[in-house]
């Protein structure tokens, strides 16, 4: 029997970048917007975070800033983020504190969704022993090597796994190496699967489109977990949540509205 209570998505920042970085091969030259989110599951065995946005440092910071984000080398540009939209101030929303997030829950390590672990810092933090290893080899700019430092308490995970009855983690290689997507039952709506960058837009989904930026040009792993993710939503009539719609995003309930 599910565990969870409650889903809230959590928009830390937006992104605005050429589409085909979302879309391999089409979109170049559209610009689009893009949210940057986190999610927090909040069941009777505690509260898990599902990715963890940006460093609010290096955008902020003019110096850092200019040496993490440089046009000249860093193709993505910096989000924009707001100190509000940094977790700590979500969470305080809720009468909460990040000692009270119990996991986090990374689907890959790329700068906009493993960033803001310091900001809470000191929880256990799960991610998948190939992507760990891919991160560390540091083939890919969207890594930043702070964020992958031994102050964090991290849980090397391989494979899929329960981390409460009713949320799955779900093993969905292609735009990175150890790419994860989560399952969660809901307690009285339809299961969600949280994409990650899977499938960062609708299009992805509906029409097979791999990931801009696929771990090694594997666009054919990238589309096996396209076709993964519609296969168990359709064997579970689960919802697949792309994680970079903003147009889906503003569907969804909004902060510190819940999905439940």
């Amino acid at each position: 029997m599910s565990q969870v209570l409650r889903l809230r998505p959590l928009l830390t920042a937006i992104h605005r970048y050429d589409k085909s970085l979302s879309t391999r091969n089409r979109g170049h030259g559209k610009m689009i917007q893009a949210p940057i989110l986190a999610y927090l599951i909040e069941t009777r065995n505690g509260r898990i975070l599902f990715d963890v946005g940006c460093d609010y440092a290096k955008i902020a910071d003019p110096y850092l800033r200019a040496e993490y984000y440089d046009e000249e080398t860093f193709a993505f540009g910096a989000p924009e983020m707001q100190e509000a939209q940094r977790l700590p101030h979500h969470l305080a929303k809720l009468g909460l504190t990040p000692a009270d997030i119990d996991v986090v829950f990374l689907s890959h390590l790329h700068f906009d969704h493993a960033g803001g672990l310091c900001d809470v810092c000191g929880t256990e933090v799960h991610v998948q022993k190939d992507e760990f290893a891919s991160a560390r080899a540091d083939f890919d700019p969207a890594y930043f090597t702070d964020e992958l430092s031994d102050r964090f308490p991290w849980q090397i995970k391989q494979g899929e796994y329960d981390l409460v009855p009713g949320v799955r983690a779900i093993s969905t290689p292609g735009h990175t190496a150890g790419h994860m997507s989560m399952w969660i039952e809901l307690p009285k709506g339809l299961p969600v699967i949280l994409c990650g960058d899977a499938a960062d837009l609708t299009e992805n989904l509906e029409k097979e489109i791999a990931p801009g930026l696929c771990w090694n040009g594997q666009e054919a792993l990238a589309l096996k977990s396209i076709r993964k993710l519609k296969r168990l939503g359709q064997e579970a009539q689960a919802e697949l949540w792309p994680n970079h719609d903003i147009d889906f995003f503003y569907s969804l309930r909004q902060f510190p509205d819940f999905h439940e």
